[in-house]
């Protein structure tokens, strides 16, 4: 008799023969990395706070130089440098960015409108800083007064305070107790701080001037030099 097999049978063996040997070997765990644009992106912002907390380095810090001033007479002045050692006559000073060049300053210049020294920046020659005294002044006449005066003998501040969309001035004291007049003349066309104080019966004006986008670029540095200015004792 002949051997009738199972059909479910020979098939159940069969799955689970073909199950057994199709079974794939583990396969081992790689650590994934971070994509390379995400450490990008980290690195950039890690130098970006680095630099902005990093405070900036002597080379980038401007640099001046302290200027003595004589406030010699049209009659005594020797013309550029002057006549004497400036440090042991000088009677007012202020300072300078490195850089900047000084302009000599005429016997008819300084007859005329009282400038007693100029320095300007080469590469923009309309920003500068300049002073003028008068003689025969014991005490400062009213803020307003003094600025009207001032102008009266230099064009340059009567056009800028003719196109001035604001003027301000207020009264300051050293630690000695020296009244001084702080101006601030402010135009589409330029800036300009003035200061002015009473001093050994003489009246002195020290000016910085500059165009407008000399003033945005380099307002910490005019600003400096405006409050650089004093009287020697």
């Amino acid at each position: 008799m002949a051997t009738i097999f199972s059909p479910s049978a020979l098939l159940s063996s069969t799955t689970t023969t073909t199950s057994s040997a199709a079974k794939p070997p583990p396969l081992a765990t790689i650590p994934q990395s971070k994509p390379l644009a995400t450490t990008l992106v980290a690195t950039a912002i890690a130098a970006t706070i680095l630099s902005a907390s990093s405070p900036p380095s002597l080379a980038e810090l401007p640099s001046y130089k302290l200027y003595y001033g004589t406030a010699a007479s049209a009659a005594n002045y020797g013309g550029y440098g002057g006549n004497s050692d400036k440090k042991a006559s000088a009677e007012y000073t202020y300072e300078v960015p490195e850089g900047w060049k000084e302009k000599l300053v005429s016997k008819i210049q300084k007859g005329t409108n009282g400038t007693d020294s100029e320095f300007y920046n080469p590469k923009k020659k309309a920003e500068k800083e300049y002073l003028t005294f008068l003689g025969g002044f014991q005490r400062l006449a009213p803020k307003e007064i003094i600025l009207n005066n001032l102008a009266l003998s230099d064009v340059d501040l009567q056009d800028l305070i003719a196109a001035a969309d604001a003027v301000t001035s207020e009264e300051k004291k050293d630690d000695k107790g020296q009244v001084y007049y702080v101006y601030e003349i402010e135009g589409a066309g330029g800036h300009s701080l003035i200061s002015v104080t009473c001093a050994k019966n003489k009246l002195y004006a020290h000016f910085v001037n500059a165009p407008a986008p000399e003033w945005k670029r380099d307002q910490e540095t005019l600003m400096h030099i405006h409050q650089s200015f004093k009287t020697v004792d």
